[in-house]
């Protein structure tokens, strides 16, 4: 008996057939990965499993665990794509008095704004939330510099006010908007840094931040912008009051607000269109072909529009070019002549979905620093978009304040879109704790 070491390999029978075998004898044996043996003939063809392979991993990296856009608020990036689709119709009808074009320079820069604004949004947004704590000096320093180029030869006067420079291409850049975002930045920098076993900014860090952001505002006052210098009063006293100072305080601060408008009054600090613009608030029927024309024409423009308006590029008033400014400062009027008190209503709401959005993401914040930042916004917005709407409908003094992601412009836009970015930044840091 032979062991099988010692076989002849080549004298062994051959196993019988597999039956129906026969048609496949000759063929190239087949490989795990799916090629064939042979070499040369056809190349193979693309690979669908290998495609949806790498789309599927590019869609897990930008939407996977830990991917900045799965973090992303996209509620609230929907309400501020819905307000920059709503401001462009408007800004384009408000533009358009001589017939419907395409072609139309507001409207191609309108476009490129929001292009760049969603750029910045973006950038913002995928920032680390350190990063916005580290950079806030950096901020307070550049909005500075800007706000003293304007004031420089390099400034231009627009409206009474040296607020703008000229930059190549037909743009213009206004540094007072940057000059919001700087002074939330500092103050929720400086009150959201608590020592360990405080609950509340001290004397100190308020005098700090009340003296820092008196900086931008001092410059404001030179060009001088009354709106926004209201606008940054505000902020300070709202950021200020949220940080959760002692009443004393907050006390303190009012009497001396209290005095600075009284020495203003007294020291004739206001140029002569400002007070003008004052007094037409106050007695508004005194000078309607003058200091008065603006806001009168605004409300007769926004009751033209009556419930449902008179229908988009149908304006009368806005083709004819009653409204000084109603691409930008009074786009509100725009809105209420040609969609009426309904779109109106539409508008504002979109203006509260963004407020509520920007308080709940506050709410929810991590840190003071968070809570102090997104509250900032909040505040920016809502005075903001009071103070415009306001004055279109008589009720607030014409100081020149656009209104958020709705009326022309570039700086203005630019500045919204930052603060929306640090708003999902902020937003995001809760992810670190796995709080949703």
């Amino acid at each position: 008996m032979t062991g099988w070491r010692g076989a002849d390999l080549t004298s062994r029978r051959a196993d019988p057939p597999v039956p129906g075998s026969e048609s496949y004898r000759g063929l190239a044996p087949v490989r795990l990965n799916g090629g064939s043996a042979h070499r040369g003939g056809y190349a193979p063809g693309p690979s669908l499993g290998g495609r949806r392979h790498r789309v599927r991993r590019v869609l897990h990296q930008l939407f996977g665990a830990g991917s900045p856009l799965r973090d992303l608020d996209w509620f609230l990036l929907a309400v501020v794509l819905a307000l920059t689709a709503f401001g462009t119709l408007l800004v384009w009808a408000a533009t358009a008095t001589s017939g419907l074009t395409y072609h139309d320079p507001y409207l191609i820069r309108q476009g490129i704004n929001i292009a760049i604004g969603l750029v910045l949004m973006a950038a913002v947004s995928l920032l680390d939330y350190r990063q916005l704590r580290l950079y806030a000096p950096i901020v307070l320093v550049l909005s500075c510099l800007g706000l003293l180029a304007v004031l420089s030869p390099l400034g231009r006067v627009v409206n009474g006010a040296k607020s703008w420079i000229d930059l190549p291409g037909g743009f213009q850049i206004e540094p007072s908007e940057y000059a919001k975002i700087a002074v939330i930045f500092v103050c929720a920098m400086i009150l959201g840094e608590l020592r360990p076993g405080q609950t509340r900014p001290g004397p100190r860090a308020i005098a700090k931040a009340v003296g820092l952001s008196l900086i931008p505002l001092v410059l404001v006052v030179a060009e001088p912008d009354l709106g926004v210098v209201i606008l940054l009063l505000a902020l300070v006293a709202g950021l200020v009051v949220l940080s959760g100072v002692r009443l004393r305080w907050i006390a303190a601060l009012a009497v001396c607000a209290v005095g600075g408008i009284v020495a203003v009054a007294k020291l004739h600090l206001l140029k002569a269109y400002q007070v003008n613009r004052l007094t037409s608030f106050l007695h508004p029927s005194d000078d309607p072909r003058g200091t008065g024309y603006s806001a009168f024409q605004s409300k007769i423009t926004i009751g033209s529009g009556g419930m449902t308006g008179q229908g988009l590029f149908h304006g009368q008033l806005v083709a004819g070019g009653f409204v000084p400014e109603q691409h930008t400062d009074f786009i509100f009027a725009v809105a209420g002549e040609e969609i009426g008190f309904v779109g109106e209503m539409v508008l504002i709401g979109l203006l509260a979905l963004l407020l509520l959005r920007a308080l709940h993401i506050a709410a929810r914040a991590d840190d003071q620093f968070g809570m102090l930042v997104a509250a900032g916004v909040a505040i920016w917005f809502g005075v903001q978009s009071f103070i415009n709407i306001g004055m279109t409908i008589g009720i607030m003094p014409v100081t020149g304040l656009p209104l958020p992601f709705v009326s022309y412009g570039g700086s203005a836009l630019f500045a919204d879109m930052i603060a929306i970015g640090a708003l999902h930044c902020v937003h995001r840091h809760r992810s670190v704790f796995g709080v949703r």
